[in-house]
């Protein structure tokens, strides 16, 4: 088959406190987190606000240990991915590109086009598609593409979503299984699913499948579970005025507890590694609040990482996408993306976990709105501030 590569995409996080401010920048930087009609407001705009967050964010990533794993994690994911397709008899290099933080998808790119990979499986780390995760990352590839000639002769495939993934679902489900395990009555535990939220209007109007795919996700792993436990599932890391999908996490957990739940298991379903947002907002976060509430039996699954079965799922995927006809990144990125531009976010000074952590997938505030806070100094950003 000639040379094989398998690309890994994820958003990325600071490895270090000092690289908090420079993640921020780069993260606002990114057109497809704060969309902006005029370009050349972009960069100071990331300046200004990542200015504004990086003590704040710094204290969170203190919480977690002085950085966030992720890259580490992810490139233990693709030591074990590369282990087990050699395992298969498919050797091939593996190849982290992370969105805003090193190493860059176009450090990763360019190394790929330096070893002369022939054929290259493109498989983001999140299982459920949108348009601003995966979506994200394929419009940049898609753009280096069509900008550097050496990419062409690439035989390449893209898997764009994979949470019926028959093994990722059975690895969820047995990390589900043993936190269950862990109380006196595991078939009395109710399960909840917090996802990351997307503002309403991506699915609505910009047509993202996130939403059902997550629903769909979470029916088939509770069918591979197969015990008579509740679930619930709800949206975290809600950020501005606008609606997200609902129902909030925050207000299912203190919903649940004021029914008289008591015993709760917390299934990250969105994440397949651990960041700050399983790390910081779940565990301590929405631990606090939960506890608030009357539930005191609080215990989270832990994300997949390097559990076998999902490696090995990970490795089917791969053999798969290579058997098949390839997946083209115009193909992946065509999902209607015009989304309008809404005050997504009010600006705090004072950074909220949530605000800071939302892995690239929202859009943070319409421009009208943005242009008054930046001239005047107060507006409606301003005023939403006085009124809490």
């Amino acid at each position: 088959m000639g040379r094989v590569g398998v690309l890994l995409l994820n958003l990325g996080g600071p490895d270090k406190l000092e690289d908090v401010g420079p993640f921020l920048y780069n993260l606002f930087s990114d057109p497809e987190i704060i969309r902006l009609p005029f370009r050349w407001l972009q960069k100071p705009l990331a300046w200004f606000i990542a200015s504004r967050r990086t003590r704040t964010s710094q204290a969170n990533y203190k919480q977690i240990g002085g950085g966030s794993p992720l890259r580490r994690i992810t490139e233990a994911q693709g030591q074990a991915l590369k282990e087990q397709l050699g395992y298969l008899g498919q050797e091939v290099k593996i190849y982290v590109g992370m969105r805003y933080w090193h190493p860059y998808t176009e450090e990763a790119i360019a190394q790929i086009t330096q070893d002369n990979i022939e054929h290259l499986v493109i498989l983001p780390l999140y299982p459920q598609f949108s348009i601003s995760t995966s979506g994200s990352s394929f419009r940049l590839l898609e753009k280096l593409w069509q900008e550097d000639p050496k990419l062409q002769p690439i035989d390449y495939t893209v898997i764009p979503s994979w949470y019926k993934q028959p093994g990722y679902l059975q690895a969820i489900a047995e990390l589900i299984a043993q936190e269950l395990e862990q109380f006196p009555n595991p078939d009395e535990v109710h399960i909840f699913f917090s996802a990351h939220g997307v503002p309403k209007s991506y699915v609505e109007e910009a047509g993202d499948p996130y939403q059902q795919e997550i629903e769909e996700c979470t029916a088939l792993i509770m069918k591979t579970l197969n015990r008579p436990n509740v679930h619930t599932l709800a949206y975290q890391s809600r950020v501005g005025p606008v609606e997200w999908l609902q129902p909030y996490t925050e207000d299912a957990l203190k919903k649940l507890g004021a029914e008289g739940v008591k015993d709760l298991v917390v299934v990250p379903i969105s994440f397949v590694s651990e960041h700050i947002e399983t790390l910081q907002e779940i565990d301590i976060e929405y631990r606090e609040v939960a506890e608030e509430s009357g539930i005191h039996n609080f215990r989270r699954v832990p994300a997949p990482n390097t559990h076998p079965v999902f490696i090995n799922a990970l490795a089917d995927l791969v053999i798969d996408a290579l058997k098949k006809p390839s997946f083209k990144l115009s193909q992946a990125a065509q999902m209607k993306k015009m989304v309008k531009m809404y005050p997504q976010e009010r600006w705090e000074w004072g950074l909220t976990t949530s605000a800071e952590v939302w892995n690239g997938r929202i859009a943070m505030l319409g421009f009208i709105a943005l242009i008054i806070e930046l001239i005047t100094g107060h507006g409606f950003l301003h005023m939403i501030g006085l009124l809490q």
